[in-house]
């Protein structure tokens, strides 16, 4: 982003808005996402898919499990995180108060789209008052309730928007591309699982590689299922090599 003279004042302040209408905080919170991993989901039939590139700094020496980029919100409601890991843990643990809040108050799980507009509440507060900074991260919310299956994705502006497949965080251009192609309603998990998988190795820097990918589905009368290493394997092995294209329909 180019800054003109004269807009630095507007560029150090979250409460000043610059002449032409920007929050540039806002825009830098937007940057930090986007130099974030890649995350993407992908809603089927009865639930969704979560997929998260956990990018391990130290493959040989770190522990994979301690870079958790899919997180439980509730039974029926998780969570993939891009951006600051940090300000991400902050606003699941809100979002797991809020959830379990709502359990307590009214004897249910808390509807999807509720536990999301708390979310971007929170988020957007911190866009309104001196003193603080923007959450530099986005969220996918996925989870279903009695409305059906749901996919969210909110912004550091506290904004929201429901997809049926998204990605956001680095690089997500070639991941959107592969999904406005290939998906279509009414995918079983299987094939969901297949098209998250295939579209977020097209943001890996080794396609070849997916043992830094994190891969959930959270199934209506299943919950959430983690996959093992060896599963998301065998996931890859049945997708088309990595620069050929895909078939027609092909999920």
């Amino acid at each position: 982003m180019e800054m003109q003279p004269g807009q630095m004042a507007y560029d150090r302040a979250i409460t000043v808005f610059s002449p032409d209408g920007r929050l540039f905080q806002v825009e830098y919170a937007r940057e930090a996402v986007r130099r974030g991993a890649t995350t993407a989901g992908v809603v089927f039939e009865d639930g969704v898919v979560l997929v998260a590139d956990r990018r391990i700094p130290n493959p040989k020496l770190a522990e994979a499990a301690s870079l958790e980029k899919i997180h439980a919100i509730d039974e029926h409601a998780a969570c993939a995180t891009a951006g600051l890991v940090a300000d991400a843990r902050v606003l699941v643990d809100h979002a797991r108060l809020a959830a379990q809040i709502n359990r307590v108050t009214y004897a249910e799980p808390i509807p999807v789209e509720i536990l999301v507009r708390r979310i971007c509440d929170y988020k957007q507060q911190y866009t309104q008052f001196g003193g603080v900074r923007p959450f530099g991260t986005a969220l996918l919310v996925g989870g279903y309730d009695d409305g059906g299956v749901h996919l969210f994705e909110t912004e550091p502006s506290g904004s929201l928007t429901s997809f049926k497949a998204t990605a956001t965080g680095g690089n997500k251009g070639p991941v959107m591309e592969l999904f406005e192609q290939r998906y279509r309603p009414g995918l079983d998990a299987d094939q969901a699982v297949l098209l998250a998988l295939e579209g977020l190795r097209k943001s890996l820097d080794d396609a070849q590689n997916l043992g830094t990918v994190e891969v959930c589905t959270l199934q209506e009368g299943k919950g959430l299922h983690r996959l093992t290493t060896e599963e998301i394997q065998k996931y890859g092995s049945r997708l088309p090599a990595a620069g050929a294209p895909s078939k027609p329909g092909r999920s």
